[in-house]
């Protein structure tokens, strides 16, 4: 019995082991989406763990008629699929404002938001990751009052 119960203890061991990755412990990079109009994101990860991380993604857009800014931050879980491919899962909101001219006046709003976020990536040899992830947020306030979902392609250099 004792021996069998270290067999266990051994091959449950093991199984855990194989099953751990490798995630960078900084990615910097671009997540090119719609991002409610803001196109693209400039997007930093940092590993908490072995298999935690941390995204930060600022959007901005600046014109003659209106300026716009979106931060996010995602707590993420990263599990392995096969040989380079993780995918991974996540929570977390963020803070959008908008200041300019609509049809008849000048806005000028503020909007918070709660967003998940679903996604796969690809971890080359080289310090590239390239990922494909969907994002549906739901935003509190007037700027963004409502449900929107983004599909974005991140495209990061790990250090």
């Amino acid at each position: 019995m004792k021996k069998l119960f270290l067999l266990s203890v051994a091959v449950l061991g093991f199984a855990f082991t194989s099953n751990a990755q490798d995630i960078s412990e900084n990615a910097i990079g671009l997540r090119l989406g719609d991002s409610d109009g803001l196109g693209a994101e400039v997007s930093y990860q940092r590993a908490l763990g072995d298999n935690n991380r941390l995204e930060a993604d600022l959007g901005w857009r600046s014109s003659n008629d209106y300026n716009a800014f979106k931060l996010t931050g995602i707590y993420q879980w990263v599990m392995p699929l096969d040989g380079n491919f993780n995918w991974f899962v996540g929570a977390g909101g963020g803070l959008a404002s908008f200041d300019g001219k609509d049809a008849f006046d000048d806005v000028s709003e503020t909007a918070l938001f709660v967003a998940g976020d679903i996604g796969i990536e690809y971890n080359f040899d080289i310090p590239l990751l390239l990922s494909l992830d969907f994002r549906p947020e739901l935003g509190f306030g007037d700027f963004s009052d409502d449900l929107d979902f983004d599909i974005a392609l991140g495209i990061r250099y790990q250090f």
